[in-house]
């Protein structure tokens, strides 16, 4: 069962992190724990110490217990454990959250700093003692983090951040280019800042971490929201992609060329056989106009009902067609494995990157 990270009180995260510490000391024969302190409400900000003895070492484990794994809240914590240690080397701060990102615990390693989730796997580094445990099913997760940045709305955001990443987005500007409200971009802001993949200053805030932004979309990311009906066509793929462009024009309806067939209007170097759109009409009616005919295999034209119409956002005319932003296009590419991901790679490195 997966438990809700929001439905954690102080209280019991700093029980969990002392359970998980627990965790991961209960199979090294030569630690034992001596007292455990909780410090709720002190001065210096720390949550827990433990007293412990490693054969003849004695160790004050002082942990800081987050909600969140991410790592600007693990920097701040790792400062002030840092201030601590300086004032006995008796201490060892440790970082304790629900889940840990791999990001989080290689910065904490950097630092000096031990980590341990809640289920305990963790990494604990200290004169001559290494602890290290990997592997355990984390009941904490994230999802509903990654359900919040990257919801629909919250996308075209994302969208509009990743076409330009070099720009300085005011809350305003962005929200009126992704057509959402003054709440959503202030809540992607506090997501994209707590995995400190955004730089704010003067002139607004921009993407720090433009390819880590797309790797974690990517893994997300579901083509599959969108509705999709397969035809085949005798026409060639240059011949029926002007005709979905020519239809849709002609209706004043919204559409965009995706996958292989905008990827390869940015890098003529993708090979294709294969039509992808998203069109916002009726499809069977479009599909009877084209001659297009529905099959259950060997399809070469694949037209998809958008599941929302951020999809649009950013699109280019190119050679008279709409297709759809690189970032959307690289998106739609990665699901489509094996040649998919040769395309999205391609288009990554040759089309997007240098633009960064």
């Amino acid at each position: 069962m997966n438990i809700s990270v929001k439905s954690l009180t102080e209280k019991s995260l700093i029980q969990q992190a002392e359970a998980a510490i627990r965790t991961c000391l209960a199979d090294i024969p030569f630690s034992k724990i001596d007292e455990v302190v909780v410090e709720r409400g002190t001065d210096d900000r720390r949550d827990l110490e433990i007293s412990a003895r490693f054969g003849k070492l004695r160790k004050r484990l002082i942990v800081e217990a987050k909600s969140s794994g991410q790592p600007r809240i693990a920097r701040q914590a790792a400062t002030n454990l840092r201030l601590l240690r300086q004032s006995s080397p008796s201490i060892y701060g440790v970082f304790a959250a629900p889940f840990i990102t791999p990001q989080t615990g290689e910065q904490l390693t950097e630092q000096d700093i031990g980590y341990v989730d809640f289920a305990g796997n963790c990494r604990l580094c200290f004169d001559s003692v290494y602890i290290r445990r990997e592997g355990r099913a984390n009941r904490f997760t994230e999802k509903r983090d990654l359900r919040t940045l990257y919801s629909p709305r919250a996308e075209s955001v994302l969208r509009v951040l990743l076409g330009d990443p070099k720009r300085s987005w005011k809350v305003q500007e962005l929200a009126t280019a992704a057509g959402v409200s003054l709440g959503l971009v202030s809540n992607v802001k506090g997501l994209l800042e707590a995995r400190e993949w955004l730089a704010s200053g003067e002139g607004g805030m921009k993407l720090a971490q433009p390819r880590k932004l797309l790797d974690e979309w990517r893994r997300v990311y579901r083509l599959d929201r969108s509705r999709r009906y397969d035809f085949f066509t005798l026409d060639s793929i240059t011949t029926i992609e002007q005709k979905i462009a020519d239809a849709c024009k002609r209706q004043s309806s919204p559409y965009a060329l995706a996958a292989f067939s905008a990827a390869a209007r940015y890098a003529p170097a993708v090979r294709y056989q294969r039509v992808f759109a998203y069109v916002d009409m009726d499809i069977d009616g479009l599909a009877k106009t084209l001659s297009l005919k529905p099959v259950d295999s060997g399809a070469n034209v694949t037209l998809m009902e958008p599941y929302d119409r951020g999809v649009y956002l950013d699109s280019r005319e190119i050679e008279g067609c709409k297709i759809t932003s690189p970032p959307q296009t690289y998106l739609d590419l990665f699901i489509l494995r094996g040649r998919g991901e040769e395309g999205a790679d391609f288009l990554l490195s040759n089309v997007m990157e240098p633009a960064w």
